[in-house]
């Protein structure tokens, strides 16, 4: 989808205004100071959920090996060396070696071994650890190791991803660093605030709500990071990080709002950072009672009143509202530009006369105070949404003042982004406004609504359960055949839409500020940090806290 959209942006995605690529922009050195309305979670990779976390995870480790930018999820092509400089398929496809670089290094200086590749799958898989992402791996079996740099990966069955499985879903972690700790108490221990990887950058301090900082690793196998660090400025808000960016306290700032980049039009110094995303946002129904999770959801666990939900908010005019041009209407559980996505669904439409309808059909009555009651129960509902996200916050007002024009009273419970997050991962909430970004493939939909990764388990914070999708899910990535794997994607996409646990709003089309003195790498879709190492600014440009004197790679 086209990002020229608004007039300031118009110039960048004309090629006038963005630099050259960073190949050949001078010397290493450098900061990027990133504005971020919303801190990280924690460091470890098979926790970590939030968009500083993940970043931070993505930089600090390395996987076995790494997706190319066209995100090929079939077999190995694209994928690229990263700790193992090579790999050996099994004839038969059930297993495959990963020979690992003797070059590699963990942070503190012990070499990676094919121990640590074992150690990590055992971890990310530990029921104990309670990773999100674990059932993405849930087709990798176990790893054993054939000598110190070969480790033998094994399978369950022979799949089209089953490379994809392993080498983009699993980051390696130095066993004699993380199993310290049980399983079980990793997620609060110092571990999960001061990572040790093997990546281009190293971490190096994290002050919550305030500052996280990673460093280029001068003594990396693949070189050394070109910038010399990279800091996260933690603010409450997204207006709080605009006026970081605007003042030149920070450089970059992910997403800003149609208002924010119309301000900054005429700012010298500064230009508009568009970036390809595989995020989509939604309004999501609780299937269980935010009380007694044991209990279906009063008001959701019919599906007369959620498809009354969706046909009683007019998602077209939200989208203009808040996002003017730089937004598309959501779908599903997908984002547009995945090879699955169908825009033809079939989902609820705006039509108030009909949600009406189906709210009196389910026995939700409208009482003298214009909201509606069963069997005595006001219809009255908690909406939690994230303070660190102008959109969603915004959409919060907008879906409070649409529902009670259909009798549903909406309490809207804002927080700052780790109190949202806790309320979501721990189901406290009959309703949430969440922006979900997903892998790049069809599976990517199991960690967030497969019945599986429902809550402690995984990533499905809903509760949503329909053995039809995750069957449907399943054959798609099974199927060797490209066109039958996407087909069996658009019936499940179809049958959760009938579902309706969800009212999908909007693709995130997302545009930010970057200072113009930074030239940057390729984007990639699943996190536009993936190419960071490589990022520069040329001497000419640097400003003060770009020069730190970190020095040049040691020997």
């Amino acid at each position: 989808l086209a990002l020229c959209l608004v007039p300031f942006a118009l110039a960048a995605c004309g090629g006038g205004e963005a630099p050259p690529a960073a190949a050949g922009a001078g010397p290493d050195g450098g900061t990027l100071v990133i504005a971020a309305p919303g801190d990280a979670d924690n460091l470890l990779p098979p926790l970590s959920t939030t968009m500083v976390g993940r970043a931070v995870v993505d930089l600090v480790f390395d996987h076995l090996a790494e997706i190319g930018d066209a995100m090929n999820t079939f077999g190995d092509a694209g994928f690229t060396p990263r700790l193992a400089r090579s790999w050996t398929w099994a004839p038969d496809s059930t297993s495959i070696v990963f020979h690992l670089d003797p070059r590699a290094r963990w942070h503190d200086g012990q070499p990676v071994r094919a121990g640590d590749v074992r150690f990590s799958l055992a971890l990310a898989k530990n029921p104990k650890v309670a990773s999100p992402f674990a059932q993405a791996l849930a087709n990798v079996d176990s790893a054993t190791v054939l000598d110190s740099l070969d480790a033998k990966v094994w399978f369950h069955r022979h799949t089209p991803e089953e490379f994809f499985d392993v080498a983009y879903q699993l980051w390696i972690v130095p066993a004699h660093v993380y199993d310290t700790v049980p399983p079980e108490k990793l997620a609060t221990s110092e571990l999960a605030r001061r990572p040790v990887g093997s990546g281009r950058f190293r971490f190096v301090s994290w002050q919550p709500g305030s500052r996280l900082e990673i460093q280029a690793d001068t003594a990396n196998f693949r070189g050394r990071a070109r910038l010399d660090r990279v800091i996260w400025a933690i603010s409450p808000d997204n207006d709080a990080s605009f006026a970081q960016v605007m003042s030149g306290q920070a450089d970059l700032l992910e997403n800003a709002t149609p208002d924010q980049l119309k301000a900054a039009a005429g700012h010298a110094g500064i230009r508009p950072f568009p970036w390809p995303s595989l995020q989509y946002a939604f309004m999501g129904m609780n299937f269980r009672s935010a009380k007694q999770r044991t209990r279906p959801n009063p008001f959701f666990a019919d599906l007369r009143v959620r498809r009354a939900i969706s046909m009683a908010l007019d998602r077209r005019a939200m989208l203009h509202n808040v996002f003017d041009s730089l937004g598309a209407i959501g779908y599903g559980p997908f984002p547009r530009v995945l090879s699955t996505a169908d825009t033809t669904l079939r989902i609820p439409r705006y039509d108030l006369a009909h949600a009406q309808a189906l709210l009196d059909s389910a026995g939700w009555r409208t009482g003298p105070d214009s909201i509606r009651r069963k069997d005595g129960v006001p219809f009255e509902i908690r909406l939690i949404a994230p303070t660190s996200s102008a959109f969603r916050m915004s959409y919060a007002v907008l879906i409070q003042d649409a529902l009670r024009k259909v009798g549903v009273k909406v309490d809207i419970d804002a927080a700052p982004f780790p109190v949202f997050f806790a309320k979501q991962t721990a189901g406290d909430f009959d309703a949430v406004l969440a922006g979900y970004s997903t892998d790049p493939d069809a599976a990517g939909a199991v960690q967030s609504w497969g019945t599986k990764s429902i809550i402690p388990a995984g990533g499905n914070y809903l509760s949503y359960s329909d053995p039809t999708f995750d069957a449907l899910v399943d054959s798609a990535t099974a199927s060797f055949n490209a066109a039958a794997a996407r087909a069996y994607a658009v019936r499940a996409y179809q049958t959760i839409a009938d579902d309706a646990p969800a009212v999908w709003l909007y693709d995130v089309l997302s545009v930010g500020l970057i200072n113009t003195r930074f030239h940057e790498a390729p984007l990639r879709a699943d996190g536009w940090w993936e190419h960071l190492a490589d990022w520069t600014i040329p001497p000419a440009a640097r400003i003060d806290r770009d020069r730190i004197g970190l020095g040049a790679p040691k020997p």
